[in-house]
């Protein structure tokens, strides 16, 4: 199964690169982008891309599938300041993909997927909405996962 990209955006070696776009009211007093931004324009990125492909949450958590899911851990690094608005992108992919968890990293960079201002991962568990014990990804969500495994992530796993 491939998986085409949502819009129009350079290709990246491994990953989606998603654009993402920062606000001037996204800034901080000092005039760069508040550090809560950072994990949030990410965020919306793996929003916009599991959407794309289908999978939503319209409040039903029975109804939600793989998107029923928790945050586990988080980590950013920040590296460089966004000074201004405009269009940036989320580079995306898989670190590892288990039975009921899965690890992705990713990186805040300029739209062409250069320069890196953030990068970090985040550990999500998918969860039974009744229960809220971890439950096995779907088929499908474990296909598209396994696209953006980071190839050194292909290698760990053989």
């Amino acid at each position: 199964m491939s998986v085409e990209p949502l819009q129009s955006a350079p290709p990246v070696p491994y990953g989606q690169l998603v654009p993402v776009t920062v606000h001037f009211d996204d800034l901080d007093a000092l005039g760069m982008l508040h550090n809560s931004r950072y994990p949030l324009l990410v965020e919306r990125a793996w929003a916009e891309y599991w959407h794309g492909l289908g999978f939503g949450f319209d409040g039903d958590w029975a109804a939600a599938g793989d998107m029923c899911n928790v945050i586990k851990e988080m980590r950013v690094s920040y590296e460089r300041p966004v000074t201004r608005p405009g269009h940036y992108a989320a580079h995306l992919w898989v670190e590892r993909l288990g039975r009921t968890g899965l690890t992705y990293g990713f990186r805040l960079c300029d739209a062409d997927g250069t320069g890196t201002y953030a990068q970090g991962h985040r550990v999500l568990v998918r969860v039974d909405p009744q229960a809220l014990r971890p439950t096995p990804w779907s088929e499908r969500a474990r296909t598209i996962a396994a696209e953006l495994l980071r190839p050194e992530a292909e290698a760990e796993a053989a």
